[in-house]
């Protein structure tokens, strides 16, 4: 068994593992865990992956639900979910609207949910409450054109604590009071953030620390980097322009206890 099964959990916290990219696991002091963005494929070339082998075998982590962001390959990976459904068939998902289709087009039915940004879906014992990432309509003003599929973010409640998880947001989400608003107003503790200091699909890190600031954020985490080799980056130098926010970098492939 995963040793973040057994992690002990105390009222007001939530136990948070980091399997690298964008992929974390939730657990509450009730014992329910979530994977959000499960991403484990076991063809890893060198050359494209910055590490030999996957960060999780799936059958040793029990998962009751399973919460996806949007439906690309490196967060609703059907090769990774086929694994946990064959082994916790009873798991639950929850996401936008193509990643379901995938999961049921892979002969994967069993407790699929079906959300958009406002919506609110029970994980359990825990609640994920839906923002945008991506803006359906695109930002025709930043020259930004409607995203190819729904691109959602979660405000999860665990514990006592809120995890605000971004999923992958649009560079300019910082400067849109209309994507910052609905988040703030959950008011979440900590937040998972999608960067990348030169890429431009996704905030820059100034852009980053700019979203970690406008949501009030007590604590901040990098992701999406310790993945793939053409999209890695230092998490120190995100850290380094943060202002009034404190960072959380989460060991690659660890645990923490993330107390409110």
């Amino acid at each position: 068994m995963h040793p973040f099964a057994d992690i002990v959990v105390p009222e007001g916290s939530v136990g948070i593992h980091w399997f690298g990219q964008s992929t974390l696991g939730l657990k509450d002091p009730q014992g329910t865990i979530v994977q959000v963005d499960p991403y484990y494929p076991r063809e890893r070339p060198a050359d494209r992956f910055v590490h030999a082998r996957p960060p999780l075998n799936e059958e040793s982590l029990r998962t009751d639900y399973v919460l996806l962001t949007h439906d690309h390959g490196d967060h609703t990976c059907i090769e990774s979910i086929e694994r946990i459904v064959g082994t916790y068939p009873d798991v639950h998902f929850v996401g936008p609207e193509e990643s379901i289709k995938h999961i049921r087009a892979s002969n994967i039915d069993n407790n699929a949910v079906t959300v958009t940004a406002g919506d609110t879906a029970e994980l359990g014992t825990m609640t994920a409450h839906t923002v945008y990432a991506k803006p359906p309509a695109g930002l025709p003003d930043d020259g930004i054109d409607p995203p190819d599929v729904n691109h959602l973010g979660y405000v999860v409640e665990a514990g006592g604590v809120r995890i605000y998880i971004s999923g992958d947001p649009v560079n300019t989400f910082g400067n849109h009071e209309e994507l910052l608003a609905p988040i703030r107003e959950l008011k979440p503790d900590i937040g998972f953030l999608t960067n990348h200091p030169k890429e431009g699909e996704f905030p820059f890190f100034d852009g980053s620390a700019k979203i970690a600031s406008a949501l009030g954020l007590k604590t901040a985490s990098p992701t999406h980097y310790s993945c793939f080799v053409s999209r890695d980056y230092d998490p120190q130098e995100w850290a380094a322009g943060l202002q009034g926010v404190e960072p959380l970098i989460i060991p690659y492939n660890q645990s923490v206890v993330y107390a409110n």
